[in-house]
């Protein structure tokens, strides 16, 4: 069935009337009960099947999903002081449009400094260990998942985070392959199949270029070592090993950087997916339209202690 705007123009209102109502109503929190007045009223339009439906899908496993906090290193910790320092300078002097571009290229930034320096600062052969509490806790969790005899996918949006990685791992002894949007279709299945026999127990993914049409059942867990900022997308790339065909739990891990700007897109993430789980929506917040002080608030580095959403 189409969009109910388009089959019954005015089912919705205005685009603006219908953020009010509904979206920042669900989204900021102050009236939860919106997606369900939402849900009832766009229902008779929308043909959906979830896997949790009785008879859908009834063989597949539990899924367990953890996110996981890990600490910036103190090299972090200085990189993201300072791109917020001189960022926000510029963004308080420019004008709307190149306000916009200030701000995505300093969110951009943020979440390559949370991910390792080396990304952010564009090293061609860096020093990888030590430097990032994310690349710590992957090590720590392929550790485990590696002494299991289980196979993992690790998802990135970045391509050179991910060639990092592959490095990174193949110092350790640690056999991988990366997939993104050069791959050619040839190698893609190669790729697929030899992580489906067993050949290699780590397929890095960059999260756009692998996001459909890839059955990876041989995955136990599934690691996001960055965010995506739709929910609608992880939750596609993990369906690549939690799909018909997968006879094993599946433990989803999503590694977060405490304190900074991925703790607060976290949130806003799951209050996305409760409206998504609701109503069948998606989509991206206007980042670019905060207002100073809002922006100033989302990308502040925080201690447990300075963050009201902790106490």
């Amino acid at each position: 069935m189409g969009d109910p705007r388009l089959d019954d123009p005015g089912l919705l209102g205005r685009l603006g009337t219908f953020r009010r109502r509904y979206a920042d109503a669900v989204e900021g929190g102050q009236d939860p009960a919106a997606a369900e007045r939402l849900a009832r009223l766009v229902r008779p339009f929308l043909l959906r099947r979830r896997k949790s439906d009785p008879g859908i899908a009834p063989e597949l496993p539990p899924k367990t999903e953890t996110d996981h906090a890990v600490s910036l290193t103190q090299e972090q910790t200085g990189l993201y002081e300072a791109v917020v320092r001189e960022a926000m300078a510029a963004i308080a002097g420019a004008d709307s449009m190149a306000r916009r571009g200030q701000i995505v290229k300093l969110l951009t930034g943020l979440k390559q400094i949370c991910n390792h320096p080396a990304q952010f600062l564009k090293e061609e052969r860096p020093v990888v260990a030590g430097r990032s509490g994310k690349l710590e806790l992957l090590d720590e969790l392929l550790d485990t998942v590696l002494a299991e005899g289980a196979g993992v996918l690790v998802f990135t949006q970045y391509v050179r985070m991910a060639r990092l990685l592959e490095r990174h791992l193949a110092a350790r002894g640690v056999r991988t392959q990366f997939l993104h949007g050069g791959t050619p279709v040839a190698e893609r299945e190669a790729m697929v199949g030899r992580f489906q026999d067993g050949e290699v127990p780590v397929f890095l993914l960059s999260l756009k270029a692998a996001g459909t049409g890839l059955n990876l059942t041989r995955a136990e867990h599934v690691v996001h070592y960055d965010r995506w900022w739709n929910p609608a997308v992880e939750a596609q790339a993990t369906d690549r090993a939690y799909r018909i065909g997968q006879t094993r739990p599946v433990q989803v891990h999503r590694i977060i950087a405490e304190g900074t700007i991925e703790d607060r897109i976290a949130r806003l993430l799951e209050r996305k997916r409760e409206l998504a789980d609701a109503v069948l929506g998606s989509g991206e917040s206007a980042l670019t339209e905060l207002t100073d002080a809002e922006l100033a608030e989302l990308v502040e580095l925080r201690g447990d202690r300075d963050d009201p959403v902790r106490r």
